[in-house]
């Protein structure tokens, strides 16, 4: 019996740990915003461009590929890092996949910017003038130069 509850605790343990290691690797690679408007704010106080990535993540085929091969890849997130604030701007169909406020929010940032296309990626500053802009799916070595084209 002593066996069993040693054998349970163990693997209890063993996977909690694991938890915390994989719940931190995941912190420490969402690199994204959490609202439009605290984007903005640490993009003033950062003195960093503000990358806008408008997608439709449950809908939008090329915005699948642009988040595997380029969002996740570890040369973006040193990149964008050091250099840019980033917001994702999700305007998936199965609305229940983001807030309703961010989702409001979102959706008026389409309109604002006249998004019309998916994925769209945007480099404003911090008073939101539009810097750049990239519509559609290229090869993913092609948007670095884009990126560090705003990079001062």
């Amino acid at each position: 019996m002593k066996k069993v509850v040693f054998l349970a605790f163990f693997v209890l343990a063993t996977n909690m740990l694991y938890a915390q290691e994989e719940k931190g690797a995941l912190e420490e690679k969402n690199i994204w915003s959490l609202s439009y408007k605290e984007a903005l704010k640490k993009a003033k106080n950062e003195k960093k461009p503000l990358l806008v990535y408008f997608k439709g993540s449950d809908w939008c085929g090329p915005c699948k590929t642009l988040d595997k091969e380029l969002f996740s890849a570890e040369k973006f997130i040193n990149l964008s890092k050091k250099h840019f604030v980033l917001y994702e701007a999700d305007i998936p169909m199965n609305q229940d996949l983001v807030e309703k406020e961010r989702l409001a929010s979102n959706k008026k940032l389409v309109k604002q910017f006249k998004v019309s296309s998916y994925p769209t990626i945007l480099v404003l500053n911090h008073k939101q003038k539009v810097l750049g802009i990239k519509k559609g799916l290229i090869l993913t070595e092609y948007y670095y130069p884009f990126f560090e084209s705003y990079i001062k």
